[in-house]
């Protein structure tokens, strides 16, 4: 993920509004507690998932991959006056820290937690949504893509974490395991879809910004 010079990394965070306090102390305890702490959005990413959202301001929010709910809170920071967010994630053994978290955060009134298989639980959800956050299992990218898409707004975003995967897009396709073909298939997909309008920005791992343009 470090693709850019850790001292210019560093200066960039220092540049950054600083992590509020929840977020801080769920990201420490994250990295003491929780396996694979580097799925964590982090300080840069948080705020810059927080400002996106603020300029939004969605009314319904759904995120795909849950992990300890740092993304959720910072995504949640701009949802409109009685707006809602769904977030899903596999494993129900991280939900007493969501939870926990959600509740310290002041968010847990706005946030409805769902533990389970996504592909499974969005077609149950009911639309529209106006911003969705794709952090999830990389080799079903493309399936969630397919899914949330006519649930989503004209003008609505969908914002999808990891697309550079470390590096790894730029392999020889011979080279690429499941996870980094996922990653393809789906900023091929993105790449080729008139329907929407989006940039890939190169911020820690990468995200993919979607705009739908129409109700297509």
């Amino acid at each position: 993920m470090d693709f850019l010079d850790s001292a210019l990394a560093a200066y960039a965070e220092a540049h950054t509004s600083p992590e509020p306090k929840v977020l801080a102390e769920l990201n420490r305890e994250t990295n003491l507690k929780v396996l694979m702490p580097r799925m964590l959005s982090g300080h840069l990413q948080g705020r810059l998932l927080s400002m996106l959202s603020q300029m939004i301001k969605p009314k319904r929010i759904l995120e795909i991959g849950t992990y300890t709910g740092y993304s959720a809170i910072c995504l949640s920071s701009g949802l409109a006056e009685g707006g809602e967010m769904i977030t899903i994630d596999v494993n129900a053994e991280l939900e007493p820290i969501v939870k926990r978290y959600f509740k310290d955060a002041g968010v847990e009134s706005k946030i409805k937690f769902m533990v389970g298989n996504a592909v499974e639980i969005i077609p149950t959800l009911p639309a529209p949504f106006d911003l969705v956050f794709i952090d999830a299992d990389k080799n079903n990218y493309s399936n969630y893509y397919d899914l949330v898409f006519p649930k989503l707004n004209p003008g609505g975003y969908i914002i999808a974490d990891n697309v550079l995967w470390s590096g790894n897009v730029l392999k020889e396709k011979k080279d690429m395991d499941e996870d980094t073909l996922g990653i393809i298939a789906f900023n091929e997909k993105v790449q080729q879809d008139n329907r929407v309008e989006n940039v890939l920005l190169p911020v820690r791992d990468g995200l993919m910004v979607v705009r739908k343009l129409n109700d297509n």
